[in-house]
């Protein structure tokens, strides 16, 4: 899989999920063929689609969008 199929796929997800998912959740779902996420390719998301990790349920982060980025992606 190429970085920008990874993209693609995360933002398409988060976009219709505003409550975010956890990566075992995209990573089920989306069938991605990674055990963790690359930590090279998480930055860049977060600089180019607005990627924020917050806090979960025990030590789970939840992957979402900045606000600003599903305005501006839907225009």
């Amino acid at each position: 899989m190429k970085y920008t199929e990874f993209k693609a796929a995360i933002q398409q997800h988060l976009k219709s999920k505003r409550q975010g998912a956890t990566w075992v959740e995209l990573r089920e779902t989306l069938a991605l063929p990674y055990k963790r996420p690359c930590p090279e390719w998480t930055r860049r998301l977060e600089e180019e689609i607005g990627l924020v990790r917050r806090k979960g349920a025990g030590r789970a982060l939840v992957w979402e969008l900045e606000p600003l980025v599903l305005i501006r992606a839907r225009g």
